[in-house]
């Protein structure tokens, strides 16, 4: 049966958090919002009974319904076997996994630093003085902490030559970065070496390669989590 994942249609988001690893490892899903609509996926979401997710993304899987981009891919990484089988490893991918999580909040804040709920024009002050933070402190912590991780196996992916959905989850990060702040990126070019690496490997993944080149890899805009906006890039 054909795992659902309900996420917002229109930008690629946390969900393609979710798509990449889908693709990677050939996993049976159907995007369902892209193929109906976003009023589908907010009628779904409020149909649910029990304990429902707080937002999209969320899966589908037969009687299984969890939400948290972290949670959806360690559950689906465990289900297939797609870890490296020993619990101890698999904890530290999955603890990987909410830094990313954590990064992820944080770099969606660089142009939403007031509230979520405003515009940027309405918070531009503040998102300028939070990026040039963000780009001296936050960005090269958290990137040093996932290339160091990565230098512990040898690379180019966490397990090695194995790749993970922490793998698929940095390469996004990367290209992200690089859509977000691609002055910045360019000038530290070099510096995370291991996360350059994977970054180049992860698209070698044959059945991964087939989605980058395909329309249904959604390129980045300014409705998501990277958003480009030259003043915000300044150096």
């Amino acid at each position: 049966m054909s795992i659902e994942l309900w996420y917002w249609p229109q930008i690629p988001g946390r969900g393609e958090f979710v798509r990449l690893f889908c693709e990677a490892f050939q996993l049976d899903y159907t995007d369902m919002a892209r193929e109906q609509s976003a009023d589908a996926l907010v009628e779904h979401m409020h149909s649910l009974e029990g304990i429902r997710p707080f937002a999209p993304p969320y899966i589908v899987d037969d009687e299984v319904v969890i939400g948290q981009t972290a949670l959806i891919l360690q559950y689906l990484s465990d289900k297939e076997g797609l870890g490296s089988g020993e619990m101890e490893i698999d904890l530290q991918l999955f603890q990987l996994q909410l830094d990313i999580a954590d990064f992820v909040e944080e770099i969606h804040s660089v142009h939403h630093p007031v509230a979520n709920e405003l515009y940027y024009a309405d918070q531009m002050e503040a998102a300028f003085e939070k990026a040039a933070h963000f780009r001296g402190q936050r960005i090269p912590k958290y990137l040093i902490h996932f290339d160091n991780a990565l230098a512990a196996n040898g690379g180019p992916f966490m397990l090695g030559q194995q790749p993970t959905h922490v793998d698929t989850s940095l390469f996004q990060i990367m290209e992200g970065l690089d859509y977000m702040f691609p002055n910045y990126m360019k000038e530290m070019q070099g510096t995370w070496v291991n996360l350059e690496g994977l970054q180049g490997a992860v698209p070698e993944i044959e059945p991964l390669a087939d989605y980058l080149a395909s329309e249904r890899r959604m390129e980045f805009n300014e409705d998501g989590i990277f958003r480009h906006y030259e003043e915000l890039d300044e150096q």
